[in-house]
């Protein structure tokens, strides 16, 4: 049971040691003002020294008059400030930067908060890269954030609801979306597998995405995390729910589907013809990723009747010193592939690059030279790994490569009925998954013609007058688009 106040000095400053362990950090101050003991506590590190000083400390010693709980409230005037009589909550606000300031025999003490955030500042993100468009990314600090978010959708129709999560190590979670727009539904399903989650701590947003998301048995993600302002604020201006963890640089963004990894805001800052020819590039980059490998297993261990007869020969030549089986062979590479990528980034950035193409080239070239493998099969490696690296999200990046390695086993095992095997376990896994509940693989199942100028290929934004019907948006006009036509005639005019 939480102690309550009031109480005497000697029990009041021994009991906030005792709540905090004994802490070093823990600063106590005891003044006699007038026959008064006024006791301010803080954690040296977690709040700002100056406004301590300056605002509190100074305004206290030069009174000449008794204080009150409610002078202090009224003549230390404060944005943030309240009044506690239960130790642990006295407690918690102090590990968040309040400063704590008690009267002797008082039944509350008075916080105010003055928080020392150190955190870096916006700078040009690095997981995730733009030509075109802004640079900016989120950092670790909660409010950092909520201010860019304000600055881009400055609008008092913006949302952001907030969540305590966490027994033992409480963080701060923001839900944010625009009232007038997102999908009543979606917004009620994310806050309640947020609220509904009993766990110690909540890391990051991407173990708070692992928590709530759907399914955890596929390798596909649910929902998008991303570290880039104008993809987060682009998502939430369609009617999207976002995430936001204080101390985490990353968003989370819900419902998504599966064509929504494929899309960057980049496409969007280009002409419609040009974002339209990159997106369906990655699509074919996807599928090239996942099938060439296994293709090329499968030709040369069952169907060498499907390989032209002039590249025959060559395959021949080319696998005449190779003593492993193909499906070996590109198992082999493709976990070479994998290393070179994995050092590649887990080392400095610099030295990460050189290693990866210096180590691709050098072993590459040194196992076609000692015959571990053919020279044909170096090149279906390195087309796989050059098109999985297209799609803008991480993680599905390294979904489509997971993939390879059952389907290259299927394909030694079977050969081209393993890859249709395969490939129809991969259409039917997709169908049934669900991202908050919508399903994952809109607008093909269930199919909506009119969403494909959302998800497949871009249109200009004259006829793009309606929002996603997947989403279910509360208004599903953008804008009229008979007025958007009459404005482009003038235009040409």
């Amino acid at each position: 049971m939480s102690l309550l106040l009031p109480m005497k000095k000697e029990e009041f400053l021994s009991s906030s040691k005792d709540l905090l362990n004994q802490s070093p950090d823990l600063v106590q101050k005891v003044f006699n003002h007038e026959g008064q003991l006024i006791i301010v506590q803080f954690i040296h590190y977690q709040v700002n020294k100056d406004q301590l000083e300056d605002e509190i400390l100074e305004v206290i010693t030069k009174s000449t008059s008794p204080w009150t709980n409610d002078e202090f409230m009224n003549k230390i005037p404060m944005a943030s400030t309240k009044q506690e009589n239960k130790m642990d909550a006295i407690i918690e606000q102090m590990i968040h930067g309040s400063v704590c300031i008690y009267l002797e025999g008082e039944k509350e003490a008075t916080l105010f908060a003055l928080p020392q955030q150190e955190h870096r500042s916006l700078n040009q993100a690095e997981t995730e890269s733009l030509v075109f468009g802004p640079q900016v990314s989120f950092t670790e600090s909660l409010m950092t954030n909520l201010n860019v978010i304000r600055w881009r959708l400055d609008t008092p129709d913006l949302v952001t609801e907030k969540l305590i999560v966490g027994e033992r190590i409480k963080s701060e979670i923001r839900i944010v979306y625009l009232k007038s727009l997102a999908n009543t539904e979606n917004v009620d399903t994310m806050r309640q597998r947020i609220s509904d989650l009993q766990v110690s701590e909540v890391e990051d947003t991407s173990v708070l995405g692992q928590l709530i998301e759907d399914s955890s048995s596929t390798v596909f993600p649910q929902l998008i995390f991303t570290e880039l302002p104008d993809r987060f604020c682009n998502a939430i201006s369609k009617g999207r729910v976002g995430v936001m963890v204080d101390k985490s640089p990353t968003m989370l963004i819900g419902p998504m589907n599966l064509f929504s990894f494929f899309e960057s805001t980049e496409d969007l800052y280009m002409r419609w013809n040009m974002g339209s020819f990159i997106r369906l590039l990655r699509f074919i980059s996807m599928a090239l990723s996942i099938i060439l490998t296994p293709m090329y297993v499968a030709a040369l261990t069952f169907h060498y009747e499907i390989i032209p007869s002039t590249l025959l020969v060559s395959l021949g030549q080319s696998r005449s010193t190779v003593p492993f089986p193909p499906v070996l062979e590109a198992l082999l590479l493709e976990i070479l592939i994998e290393l070179l990528r994995e050092a590649g980034a887990r080392l400095p950035t610099k030295v990460g690059q050189t290693m990866g193409i210096v180590g691709g080239i050098v072993l590459g070239q040194a196992a076609v030279e000692a015959g571990f493998t053919s020279n044909i099969l170096i090149i279906i490696i390195a087309l796989s790994a050059l098109a999985s690296f297209t799609a803008p999200s991480y993680l599905m990046g390294t979904a489509v490569r997971i993939i390879r390695f059952p389907m290259i086993l299927l394909a030694g095992a079977w050969g081209i009925i393993g890859i249709v095997f395969a490939l129809s376990f991969l259409v039917i896994h997709l169908l049934k998954q669900k991202s908050l509940g919508r399903p994952y693989m809109s607008p093909i199942y269930p199919l909506q013609w009119s969403d494909f100028n959302e998800s497949i290929f871009r249109v200009p934004f004259q006829k793009n007058a309606k929002r996603s019907k997947a989403l279910m948006t509360k208004d599903e006009s953008r804008y009229s688009e008979s007025k958007a036509t009459e404005r482009n005639d003038v235009d040409r005019l």
